[in-house]
């Protein structure tokens, strides 16, 4: 099973990138993983915010696979502890899924057509992260699901 962590928006910034890197090496010990910056459209600046959440959504779908699994961090997603988060990913892999794909929208979220093509809506918190945080967040508690899988002690160290 391969991991895919997608965000859209600018590359890690200074401050995360160093943790995003770490975790997602870390994550490589357990699946194959890699992450996808996805650019903002063209003239993002110009745009309604829902004419960007639809040019943004119209980018991800272009770039999924019909098989890829696809799960969006969403604030109105589904909230997971760790435990829950390991459980998800053994499913998944229990159930063979080839691809999973982790989304990062845009700063004003994700399109209808996005969410209505997800196949798990994720929720990190209730509360609201920066996007640089919300990637090195993901990376931290995807490597601590499959420390968890494994049994290993990071999980309580």
């Amino acid at each position: 099973m391969k991991l895919q962590l997608w965000s859209v928006g600018k590359a890690h910034e200074s401050h995360v990138s160093e943790g995003i890197e770490l975790f997602t090496k870390r994550i490589g010990n357990y699946f194959p993983v890699q992450w996808t910056l996805l650019p903002a459209p063209k003239n993002a600046a110009s745009l309604s915010e829902t004419d960007l959440k639809i040019k943004e959504g119209e980018l991800i779908l272009n770039q999924l696979k019909k098989e890829d699994y696809l799960v969006v961090l969403d604030e109105r997603g589904k909230l997971l502890n760790s435990e829950g988060v390991a459980a998800f990913l053994q499913q998944r892999a229990n159930e063979s899924e080839k691809n999973i794909v982790f989304l990062i929208g845009g700063a004003f979220g994700v399109s209808a057509d996005v969410l209505q093509r997800a196949n798990f809506k994720w929720s990190l918190s209730q509360l609201v992260f920066p996007h640089q945080l919300v990637r090195f967040i993901l990376a931290e508690q995807i490597y601590r699901a499959c420390t968890i899988m494994r049994n290993e002690k990071y999980h309580h160290s």
